[in-house]
């Protein structure tokens, strides 16, 4: 028998305890060995539990006893998880965590650890929930050169989106709707800023390249700007707007970066909708393939942690070969991304759109009945070619006391 303890009860935890019992003969099966939970390390007392008799409030129960061969962390945050985990690690057992913050943050060195100590550090649950996807970047696309990982790896973000998009609502009304429904934390700025994405799109290209990626060296540009009036110019497009995390190998550089997209509806990702989430992975050879499903919420994400403990009781005796080395992957700098944009100006008139379109080398007019303004789709150029063209195109609007341009988002239209 295999015992497991469980670092942290609230929705992810208390999901895995649900699975452990309600799938007991399944995961026996798999794993050819039972699997037994010893021990629940929280601060608070569950007395009208099951698991109340497992309770404990002191780590070093769990890194002093011998007995327990597998740890799994879904407490979340950095501390007390990476000291937690780092010694459980050095105390010799298997680590599985859902904690994408700590996986961005610490991986390379807990990965190292890992190895050195032959035990396991697995993380599927971090990025996307119940969908499998760290697993197939190390199985099944083993012998690909991935040369694009793009994916809508935030829930909240993308439901916010999803509203704007189908019912007309407005950024604000939409995030209300979201904190209503437990999608959203009353404090929403990892998600809505980018960041949550900008972290899980760091592990996914870390994965991909076998090499550290940095996350901070990632740029990130949440959904916050997005209006419903850029959803009105994206429906007479035929397109939609959705927040991407993507790494792209392009020719000897690689370029990564989590921003909201406007994409057509011939795009892989266009009808991932709500809270789900999907991830597109172009490979040399097998080309474009596609990872759907829910990627957030209790059971799914529960799901996939079960499946990083029985990988660790089947491989309980070594290391499995997979992650990444401390060798630094080099992300280059946002200004030599190449992209189309849609930019909106101020000042519906005949002169701001012949200065626009000559200014940008832009292709036709889109507007809307009833505002003062109008957008362009530019040709593809790199972020610092399109920055030199409006900066005196700006200077000219601000010479004439005209707003200029009111929004600029990336499109693979």
């Amino acid at each position: 028998m295999i015992n497991v303890a469980i670092m942290g009860y609230g929705t992810i935890g208390s999901g895995v305890v649900e699975v452990l019992e309600k799938n007991k003969a399944e995961i026996t099966k798999s794993a050819g060995v039972a699997v037994a939970l010893k021990y629940v390390l929280d601060l608070r007392e569950f007395p009208d539990s099951p698991i109340a008799d497992k309770i404990i409030h002191d780590f070093k129960v769990i890194e002093k006893d011998a007995d327990v061969q597998v740890v799994v962390e879904t407490m979340g945050g950095l501390n007390p998880a990476y000291p937690f985990v780092k010694a459980s690690l050095l105390a010799g057992k298997h680590v599985i965590t859902s904690n994408k913050a700590l996986v961005a943050a610490h991986g390379t060195e807990l990965l190292a650890i890992a190895r050195d100590k032959q035990v396991n550090f697995f993380f599927e649950a971090s990025v996307g929930g119940g969908i499998p996807i760290i697993r197939p970047l190390y199985r099944c696309l083993t012998g690909e050169k991935i040369e694009e990982i793009t994916g809508i790896l935030n829930g909240t973000t993308n439901y916010i989106l999803t509203r704007m998009d189908k019912e007309g609502a407005s950024f604000a009304g939409a995030l209300r709707e979201a904190q209503e429904l437990g999608y959203a934390e009353r404090n929403p700025e990892a998600d809505v800023e980018g960041r949550d994405t900008c972290r899980k799109i760091a592990i996914l290209l870390s994965m991909a390249a076998g090499k550290e990626v940095n996350y901070e060296d990632i740029y990130t540009e949440g959904i916050t700007k997005i209006t419903d009036v850029d959803f009105q110019y994206a429906e007479k497009l035929g397109a939609s707007v959705k927040l991407f995390g993507t790494g792209r190998v392009e020719g000897d550089q690689v370029h990564a970066w989590a921003a909201p997209v406007m994409i057509g509806k011939s795009h892989p990702l266009y009808m991932v909708n709500d809270v789900y989430n999907g991830v597109m992975v172009k490979g040399n050879m097998l080309g474009t393939t596609m990872y759907y499903g829910s990627g957030a919420g209790k059971l799914p994400t529960a799901s996939a942690v079960v499946a990083d403990i029985i990988e660790a009781v089947q491989n309980r005796h070594q290391n499995v070969a997979f992650g990444w080395t401390g060798e630094k992957l080099e992300i280059a700098d946002m200004d030599t991304s190449v992209h189309r944009y849609f930019i909106r100006v101020a000042g519906n008139t005949a002169v701001n759109k012949v200065r626009v379109q000559e200014a940008l080398k832009a292709e036709g007019i889109i507007w809307l009945e009833g505002l003062d303004e109008f957008a362009v789709l530019t040709e593809k150029m790199t972020e610092k070619d399109l920055k030199e063209r409006l900066i005196p195109m700006e200077a000219v609007f601000q010479s004439q006391g005209e707003d200029g341009v009111r929004q600029m988002i990336r499109t693979e239209l």
